[in-house]
């Protein structure tokens, strides 16, 4: 068998199984965004979309989204530069960063429900011990926004951290030792040698959660329900509440946003 042949037998069900649950429900949604109940070509569907906020709404996916990576950027730099140096406790701690990879979404939004309650939540008992004003965490779309942001953060950190690491792991350590030797301090050391040399990896772990964060759903869906919206919950509750045909519209929008960090991804993983 021609060799190419025997390539394309082994990944075919793999080709069937992206086109049958990726690209065919992607343009099916296009395709219903652009009719209406009869049947018939129109655009009512994305002008309708302005009566539910549709600016505001992706004014928030964004928010969201920008948010939660520059958390997660932060966090992933700081765990992922600890755990390129040798202390006590190591696995330890390496073990417990990992940990929220392995929950489960749902439960995490339950559990940040839980800790974010404005009445006897977690977070308030804690202020209250610190003799702070309690917050009503939901009592803005900024603050109900940062809740999102904090509890996705907790949730994915993990994955921004191991590919954070992988990248400093590949540095070669005689750049250290010879900004040492120059008289670099820590600090120093980071920004001349490690960032740079780095570059490439942040690029990857923000463009890879950042289609994720277009996507995420069952935590703002538990944390804050409808309001303030997201796409992804605009697109449900449009598809709950109105017809399939505007929440397609919706979920055509979320797409082309996602289309464009696909791309990125795809040009800037061809360049590694």
């Amino acid at each position: 068998m021609n060799q190419n042949l025997r390539y394309l037998f082994f990944t075919l069900p793999a080709i069937i199984y992206v086109g049958v649950f990726a690209f065919y429900p992607s343009f099916d949604a296009i395709y219903l965004s652009f009719l209406n109940n009869a049947g018939q070509f129109t655009l009512n569907n994305y002008k309708e979309l302005f009566y539910f906020n549709i600016y505001g709404t992706i004014l928030n996916t964004i928010i969201v989204t920008v948010g939660a990576l520059l958390i997660q950027l932060f966090l992933g730099l700081g765990i992922a530069s600890l755990l390129t140096r040798e202390f006590k406790g190591k696995k330890a701690f390496s073990t417990l960063t990992i940990i929220p990879m392995g929950v489960a979404t749902i439960v995490a939004a339950i559990t940040f429900s839980f800790i974010f309650q404005t009445t006897g939540g977690y977070a308030n008992s804690f202020l209250h011990l610190l003799h702070l004003p309690t917050i009503n965490w939901y009592s803005n779309t900024y603050i109900s926004l940062l809740v999102v942001m904090i509890s996705d953060s907790w949730k994915n950190t993990p994955i921004v951290t191991l590919i954070l690491l992988s990248g400093m792991m590949s540095i070669p350590k005689d750049l250290y030792y010879a900004a040492s030797l120059d008289g670099a301090g820590p600090i120093r050391r980071f920004v001349h040698v490690t960032l740079p040399n780095l570059k490439k990896f942040i690029a990857i772990a923000l463009i890879i959660r950042g289609v994720s964060e277009f996507n995420i759903f069952a935590l703002p869906l538990v944390l804050i329900g409808y309001h303030p919206a997201l796409l992804t919950t605009l697109a449900y509750d449009l598809y709950s509440t109105t017809t399939i045909y505007l929440s397609s519209a919706a979920a055509v929008i979320l797409l082309a946003f996602i289309s464009v960090l696909i791309i990125l991804n795809i040009k800037l993983g061809g360049k590694r």
